[in-house]
């Protein structure tokens, strides 16, 4: 793995090796038979890392239990992903109404939800729904999600063209207040504590100091730092 430099002088990734990085890193966090909802983009590559003999339940908020993707042939216009992707129910899953879904949600019965953000701070606060102005589709499930499911984890891209994402305060409306347990970036691995935002795993392309640089929010270290590779 290589990173170049930018304009800022920040050091970047390829947008392939970005997506395989947080995918790959955040596949180790889940466990066998953990049920799980994936938001859409990168978090739907998840599946391609877990570990071997880990299988884990994905339950699609719009009403598919064991959410499998588009199989080969079986482009059904009727069986579509809660981001209106094609999709399939995979062997021992059901269909259920948007009622029960929501109730598996808000009932805590989720082990996880892995979403992308717009901002997440150093409370865990998390705005990922809209950014003012711009015409953009609604929130959607996610309010439920990140507060009904028993882990959250945020899988982002570190800046936004070099603005740091991860901030001191978010500034654009928040979907969920102090909700995010784990945010998983290129650069490495943040925990949300009580204290603040601790790294508790960098991406050896990267220096603490490159980490600390791309990042508004004060950054906890824990020493030695290991690798997130």
């Amino acid at each position: 793995m290589t990173a170049t430099t930018d304009t800022t002088g920040l050091r970047v990734l390829d947008k392939a090796q970005v997506r395989e990085t947080i995918a790959r890193r955040v596949a180790r966090e889940l466990k066998d038979g953990d049920f799980v909802n994936l938001g859409i983009g990168l978090p739907t590559e998840v599946p391609d890392y877990l570990l071997p003999g880990v299988q884990v339940v994905l339950g699609s908020e719009n009403g598919i239990v064991r959410a499998g993707g588009c199989e080969p042939g079986g482009d059904s216009p009727y069986v579509v992903n809660a981001g209106g992707r094609p999709a399939s129910c995979l062997v021992g899953g059901a269909f259920i109404d948007s009622a029960t879904s929501f109730g598996l949600i808000r009932g805590g019965h989720m082990e996880a939800t892995v979403l992308g953000a717009l901002q997440v701070d150093a409370a865990g606060n998390l705005a990922n729904w809209i950014i003012p102005g711009k015409m953009v589709p609604g929130m959607g499930g996610a309010m439920d999600l990140v507060v009904g499911a028993k882990r959250v984890i945020v899988a982002m891209e570190h800046t936004q063209k070099g603005a740091p994402k991860i901030l001191r305060r978010c500034t654009l409306p928040l979907t969920a207040v102090a909700c995010v347990d784990l945010i998983v970036t290129e650069m490495g691995v943040i925990e949300v504590t009580d204290g603040g935002l601790v790294l508790t795993e960098i991406n050896p392309v990267f220096t603490v100091d490159q980490v600390r640089a791309a990042t508004e929010a004060d950054l906890a270290v824990v020493a030695p730092l290991p690798s997130m590779l």
